[in-house]
């Protein structure tokens, strides 16, 4: 398979490495010193192309991929207010688009056990629930996207949670603890705190491969296929 990366940061190369050893071949590269060579013409030589750029040019590159019939697989977020923007312009153009605020196996089966655990907490009133993340100093999104996920699915499950926050926790608020030190993957803690005692989820990514294996899968996964999909079509 034919990959162009869009966006060859430290993800970028960790991606590279990984599909080199699935016997794939980048056809592109694509950092901030040759964003001229993102064009249609080099887009179209790559069978799918993976996005892992940055908050403010993910979602022109994402309608560019589209448009040239590249399928896409985005790793970058900050991008999901304008999902149905995205998912519309994927239906009229026939793209396709893979989506996933973590590509990790790891986070996924984490995303299933925490949607499990909320929905049992729901009747539980006595429990106050927050939630922590620990990233890179070099990430530009708070909180992280991987977070935000984890909270709308406890805000979905959780009657009294209405919204999240990372300024200030209310009653009706899921509080997000968001910290940024050192070269950490990525770190996620979900608590439940009551007078009697914690229940504590925990996930800690060791290194950046996991995401990189993720996205090299949802490539090999997407090429040929139309429209949207997402980490729980693998899984």
């Amino acid at each position: 398979m034919k990959l162009a990366l869009i966006g060859y940061g430290k993800m970028g190369k960790e991606i590279e490495a990984i599909a080199l050893k699935r016997n794939h071949q980048i056809v592109l590269k694509i950092n901030k010193d040759n964003l001229d060579q993102l064009t249609d013409t080099e887009l179209q030589k790559a069978d799918v192309a993976i996005e892992f750029s940055t908050p403010h040019s993910v979602l022109e590159n994402i309608k560019k991929c589209v448009l040239t019939q590249t399928p896409v697989v985005v790793g970058t977020t900050g991008w999901y207010d304008h999902f149905t923007e995205i998912e519309k312009l994927c239906q009229e153009k026939n793209g396709a688009v893979f989506h996933a605020t973590n590509f990790s196996l790891g986070v996924n089966l984490f995303f299933k056990v925490n949607s499990y655990l909320a929905e049992l907490m729901n009747k539980y009133e006595n429990y106050e629930v927050s939630m922590e993340e620990i990233h890179h100093i070099h990430k530009l999104d708070k909180p992280s996207g991987t977070a935000i996920t984890l909270a709308n699915q406890i805000i979905a499950n959780i009657d009294r949670k209405t919204k999240w926050s990372i300024d200030a926790p209310s009653p009706a608020t899921l509080f997000i603890k968001d910290i940024r030190e050192g070269e950490v993957p990525g770190t996620h803690i979900i608590k439940y705190h009551s007078d009697i005692d914690d229940i504590e989820i925990m996930h800690v990514a060791h290194n950046r491969k996991g995401f990189a294996l993720g996205a090299v899968i949802a490539a090999e996964y997407i090429q040929g296929k139309k429209g949207l999909h997402s980490m729980s079509d693998i899984i």
